[in-house]
């Protein structure tokens, strides 16, 4: 069964799309058949895995709203990845939505001809909660919150958890919240850790190990079309190859779920 999961949060700047590209990358690393979707008009994973979104003829908006194949669509990426890109098109695509019946399955009905192809989709959802999260959140099986560590990260938090939970009673009751993925980590400071613990209290909901660190190579990896995984060895890359054998385990053979609250 393919796994279709959903990377969401409403606030900017928490390494959403950094998530989505890295985990990819070290799921394609295990052997696995990865699609990640860009659902953001900004394009930022579209640009962090090789491909310019403003030289692009066709992206997810005409799959969405133009009734194009997703699989005619797809990009190949440097990282073993597949890529359904994004363009500033896809800015028009919410308005178009909204004028149609059962707006919020239109990701999920495009990416049903493609779930035989792939182990793994992987959904980069716009910092908002419009109708292309809704779309994300619809087609998904689960939701991961990355979520900063600091005090003001973790603003509006609840607000994404209300969304979830209406998307659970609504469009998708299967949807499964998987839990917070800290990054931008600094295990240096006593703050970061009180942030970790404050989220795992406040939401009951599971902080999943190993935190993401804060490095300058995530920038690097960015500016230069590939992931941070491609370059020499370094602790973000780590990171996020850790969090790919915590994640395939738990989706593929049963494992349980590697959290805070579990490692010794």
């Amino acid at each position: 069964m393919t796994m279709v999961l959903a990377v969401a949060n409403q606030k900017g700047g928490v390494a959403k799309t950094t998530t989505v590209a890295s985990l990819g990358a070290a799921l394609a690393g295990l052997g696995r058949r990865v699609l990640v979707v860009d659902l953001d008009p900004q394009g930022c994973l579209t640009f962090s895995l090789g491909h310019n979104p403003d030289r692009l003829e066709r992206s997810v908006h005409d799959v969405l709203v133009g009734d194009i194949p997703a699989k005619e669509v797809l990009l190949d990426t440097g990282d073993g990845v597949s890529l359904l890109p994004a363009t500033i098109d896809l800015a028009g695509a919410e308005a178009l939505l909204l004028m149609r019946p059962g707006r919020e399955f239109a990701l999920k009905r495009a990416l049903a001809p493609l779930l035989d192809l792939f182990d793994v989709v992987v959904i980069d959802c716009p910092p908002s909660l419009g109708v292309l999260t809704l779309n994300g959140l619809t087609a998904a099986q689960q939701v991961l919150v990355p979520l900063q560590c600091e005090t003001l990260a973790h603003r509006g938090v609840g607000q994404l958890l209300r969304t979830v939970s209406e998307v659970q009673q609504i469009t998708n009751p299967d949807l499964v919240l998987l839990g917070a993925l800290p990054t931008l980590y600094d295990a240096r400071t006593t703050h970061s850790r009180d942030v970790l613990a404050d989220v795992s209290d406040r939401y009951a909901m599971p902080v999943l190990a190993p935190p993401i660190p804060r490095t300058v190579r995530f920038a690097e990896a960015s500016a230069s079309g590939a992931t941070v995984l491609s370059g020499r060895k370094n602790k973000g890359a780590d990171a996020y190859r850790e969090l790919a054998q915590s994640l395939s385990a738990h989706w593929f053979d049963g494992a349980a779920l590697v959290t805070f609250e579990s490692v010794p």
